[in-house]
């Protein structure tokens, strides 16, 4: 009786696309983080650019995985073991670019992710199904969080004196702060930017507030 022979696996692009999408959750980056400081393209591990408008595939070149497992301080054994492991280090969550974020849209009424834009990425799980992560672009919040970083964002995790918190205002303002004191009145903040001096807000100027939860330096 002859033995049929075991069919050979293949690596696929969707295998080689996935690792890169995990290599920089490992990273505490989104892909575009991660293309970012292996000195890329920002857009060179984008989702839109793993399949050319005719709708053939897209892959990697060896030079740019190079480049990413470097930046990652990584090695290409582990992103032989990443190929094909689709458990990740945590589950996905709606990701969106500091400064979009400010803009009209982004989210809803309630501080939950909204409209068109966002993408996602794998990082450690947060109790909160409504949690989201934000990409810190510039170096204007130095040296709290530096460009590239990654902020995941819990807008039902209680928030206490001392925590670092988004706080979205009525007229549409995005700011990053270390909250100081919270009462029925009000806010007492202190920017992260440190070109920003610490201010009162007024509870009727909060469209909402969310605590900082993790980030990844």
């Amino acid at each position: 009786m002859v033995k049929q022979a075991k069919a050979q696996r293949m690596l696929t692009h969707d295998q080689i696309w996935g690792a890169l999408d995990r290599l920089a959750a490992r990273a505490g980056l989104s892909s575009s983080g991660l293309a970012k400081r292996a000195g890329l393209d920002p857009t060179t591990f984008n989702k839109s650019k793993r399949v050319t408008s005719d709708g053939r595939e897209r892959w990697p070149s060896t030079e740019s995985i190079a480049k990413a497992l470097a930046a990652a301080e990584s090695t290409i054994d582990i992103f032989a073991r990443l190929i094909g492991d689709d458990s990740g280090d945590g589950r996905t969550v709606p990701l969106l670019g500091i400064t979009q974020a400010g803009a009209n849209g982004a989210f809803d009424e309630s501080g939950f992710p909204s409209g068109k834009g966002w993408s996602e990425i794998a990082l450690p799980a947060a109790e909160d199904s409504h949690a989201f992560a934000l990409e810190i672009s510039g170096d204007a919040l130095t040296p709290a969080y530096r460009d590239g970083d990654v902020i995941l964002v819990s807008p039902g995790a209680p928030i206490r004196k001392g925590d670092r918190v988004v706080v979205k205002t009525k007229t549409g303002e995005l700011m990053l702060a270390t909250l100081k004191r919270r009462t029925a009145k009000g806010l007492d903040l202190q920017p992260l930017d440190a070109t920003q001096d610490e201010h009162a807000m007024a509870a009727g100027d909060v469209a909402w507030i969310a605590r900082i939860v993790w980030a990844s330096q």
